[in-house]
């Protein structure tokens, strides 16, 4: 059965850094948001003489925000297609809370949850502390805004998303990724994935 995973949770809590350690065990296309869509919208951002790393801006959120994560969601429906595992790494936040999504997903892709083992893995951390610590430790410019407005960020942040997917519990695991990331945990989130 083909495996869609999303690795979702906010900045700073290691999302893609678990979701490469699965794929060290489970060959998937990995579709990091900030990857597919970061340079388009850095350069948008540019064009408009907007602050290249600043994702909280009201520009970005209205024309920016849905055309990165539409983007990685028509190259997910290709490779579910062409009958691949795909791992999906970004927050989701609007699209977990969305019923139809996924829905649209398999159905642009030819598939049926019969066909495709849906997972949520929502990566969490146990502080805001630790979370600011790996902020700041993975040295990226896009997270400039998040730390010089840390105060107002934080109070915004939910630990654990709201899913509203019609998929069962049991497809849904929240992982504490405080303190290293060990063979053990990978284990435990390899036979999540693989339904083990």
């Amino acid at each position: 059965m083909q495996k869609l995973v999303f690795f979702v949770g906010v900045a700073g809590t290691g999302k893609t850094t678990v979701a490469l350690k699965l794929a060290e065990r489970i060959q998937a296309a990995f579709l990091d948001r900030d990857t597919v869509g970061g340079r388009f919208v850095e350069k948008m951002l540019e064009m408009n003489g907007l602050d290249v790393n600043d994702r909280d801006s009201d520009f970005y959120k209205k024309h920016l925000r849905d055309l990165e994560y539409d983007t990685t969601k028509d190259i997910c429906i290709e490779n579910l297609a062409a009958g691949q595992n795909v791992f999906m790494i970004s927050p989701f936040t609007a699209e977990l809370k969305n019923k139809a999504w996924i829905e649209e997903v398999l159905a642009a892709a030819g598939k049926t949850h019969a066909e495709v083992d849906v997972k949520v893995v929502a990566v969490t951390l146990k502080d805001m502390d630790l979370q600011k610590e790996r902020i700041i430790d993975r040295q990226t410019e896009r997270d400039t805004w998040k730390l010089e407005h840390w105060d107002d960020f934080k109070h915004r942040v939910q630990f654990v998303p709201d899913i509203q997917w019609e998929i069962p519990e049991s497809s849904v695991l929240v992982f504490d990724n405080s303190g290293e990331l060990t063979e053990e945990k990978v284990e435990k989130l390899y036979r999540f994935v693989a339904g083990e």
